[in-house]
């Protein structure tokens, strides 16, 4: 083409003085991609060749009818699996603090902290093979991988009740972390690929309640199972067993069902396949791209907001995975009997789901997704506080102590909004698959230290636990405090560019959204908050 063929562009630095004088120059230019001067039609050439077969030159006006129609139609296949998926699997993680009170320890001849290694090994296997599950994830139909992750994982489950002592309990549940770490780096890919940037905050919500579905259904499934008394096995292996041949049929049936992409989901026309790409062009964050792109690893490890997200996942987890593993012993602890502490976890259930439907709520209702849970770590310090000062002479003191102990998730709103929010504000294939990966190695991270601050020898009001507890909800506090003074200063310098007249800083026809840009290199990028 000869530069008189030449589409006609906006130099990036055309109007760059007109920027506010407090934003050095070469702040701003850090804001754009190496190859910012590229016009205002859509490079093919970056496109992924799957995904330009079926992308617009720009932004198509998709009706209101056609888009809740469509959104209907993913529900169906995409957000009804990964519900299912997640309670699933959210079951099977419960069945160790379940079985806690059904006589594995005491079978298996767990003593010390063993009990506690069992849950720490799982998330040890999940912290080293996180970044090849994420490597492996992008570059596979992504359906039919988690079908057989799903088998797998059903199979070494069921195998569970074949264990008789601490080595072979570690063996077996090191090989569900491995299998089961491919379920929520999957599931933030999908919620970027398939869903508008404002769906993804409820339906990262709608899976990771599952959560507290499971505490519900998990804890009557667990009281019937502790109801067998005779026959060939104990009722703890015939929890195991049975949770791990329904986790294998439903795999199957996961392979049938979900489809890889928008782009190979027979189950839909064409012309509808064609709209569920374009309805996601204005989240600017691609739908596929398998190219390995070197400068985006080392720009997910420098941004600042890909850290705080991963320190969210820290500051979460590591009271998370204690409170759930020492679930039934810490409930148990107050005097309550076997059947008492698993209807009690089951009212933990109905709660976890209100503290993240009431947050998704108010972030629809507000648009405020980090002072949403700045007010949700608020309860988990006065639970906290209460379960360490509380003493626990009367019935009445116990059950304020349990209510206590429910408030303390309350957190739980921060980690789902979080993953949420790595999902909407990261750009660029390879970028967010490195994100993705490091969120979930320090998740792993903050899970299998968890278990561990429960000493044997602090039990049973666990002090020291508690209190590394508190000084997490501390880090949150500051971390989230952090990440919106970022994110918004990310915006306003941007603003300030589109307002001095730089293109691509206001691009309403979105033409480069599936260039597979970063958040950084594209100026036309606004984070949400």
């Amino acid at each position: 083409m000869s530069k008189h063929d030449e589409p006609n562009v906006v130099s990036p630095y055309r109007d760059i003085q007109q920027v506010d004088d407090k934003h050095d120059l070469e702040e701003v230019e850090r804001t754009f991609s190496p190859d910012l001067d590229k016009g205002n039609q859509q490079r093919y050439d970056k496109v992924d060749k799957e995904l330009a077969k079926y992308v617009a030159d720009e932004a198509l006006e998709i009706s209101e009818e056609d888009n809740s129609r469509l959104r209907r139609l993913i529900d169906k296949r995409v957000l009804a699996i990964m519900i299912t998926t997640y309670f699933i699997q959210a079951i099977d993680k419960g069945t160790l603090s379940f079985s806690s009170i059904m006589g594995i320890r005491e079978d298996t001849g767990l003593h010390g902290q063993q009990y506690s290694w069992l849950t720490t090994c799982i998330y040890i296997t999940i912290l080293i093979v996180e970044y090849p599950q994420n490597y492996i994830i992008a570059r596979v139909p992504i359906a039919k991988y988690l079908s057989f992750m799903i088998i797998a994982w059903g199979v070494v489950l069921a195998c569970t009740a074949l264990c008789k002592n601490f080595t072979g309990l570690v063996v077996v549940r090191t090989l569900l972390g491995l299998f089961e770490s491919a379920c929520q780096p999957a599931f933030v890919i999908l919620s970027s690929i398939w869903y508008k940037r404002e769906e993804q905050a409820s339906r990262v919500t709608y899976w990771y309640m599952m959560n507290g579905a499971q505490q519900i259904v998990g804890g009557l499934l667990a009281y019937c199972f502790s109801l067998i008394k005779t026959g060939p096995l104990k009722s703890w292996q015939w929890l195991f067993l049975s949770y791990g041949i329904v986790s294998v049929l439903y795999g199957l049936f996961v392979g049938w069902w979900m489809p890889d992409s928008p782009m190979r989901a027979k189950c839909f026309t064409e012309e509808d396949k064609r709209l569920m790409v374009e309805r996601v062009r204005s989240n600017q964050t691609g739908v596929q791209n398998r190219k390995f792109k070197k400068e985006q690893v080392y720009e997910a490890l420098k941004d600042p907001q890909v850290w705080g997200y991963a320190l969210v996942q820290l500051c979460t987890t590591l009271p998370t995975s204690g409170l759930g593993s020492f679930q039934g012993i810490i409930i148990s602890s107050f005097g309550f009997t076997l059947l008492e502490t698993q209807l009690l976890a089951m009212v933990l259930g109905f709660y976890i789901i209100m503290v993240l439907l009431g947050s998704v709520w108010i972030v629809k209702k507000t648009n405020q997704n980090l002072l949403t849970m700045l007010g949700f770590c608020i309860p988990s310090f006065i639970g906290t506080i209460c379960l360490m000062t509380v003493p626990t002479d009367s019935k009445t003191q116990k059950i304020g102590l349990v209510i206590c102990y429910y408030i303390t998730l309350s957190f739980w709103s921060a980690q789902t909004l979080a993953l949420s929010m790595l999902s909407r504000n990261v750009g660029g294939q390879t970028k967010k698959s490195v994100a993705v990966a490091l969120n979930f190695i320090i998740w792993a991270t903050g899970n299998a230290i968890g278990p561990q601050v429960f000493l044997d020898t602090d039990k049973p009001r666990y002090l020291i636990a508690f209190s590394t507890h508190l000084g997490c909800y501390s880090l949150l506090v500051v971390v989230i405090v952090g990440l919106r003074f970022y994110l918004v200063h990310q915006n306003k310098k941007r603003d300030e560019l589109a307002a001095a007249g730089v293109q691509e800083a206001r691009d309403d026809k979105m033409v480069h959204a599936f260039e597979d840009l970063t958040d950084k290199e594209n100026p036309n990028f606004r984070y949400v908050y």
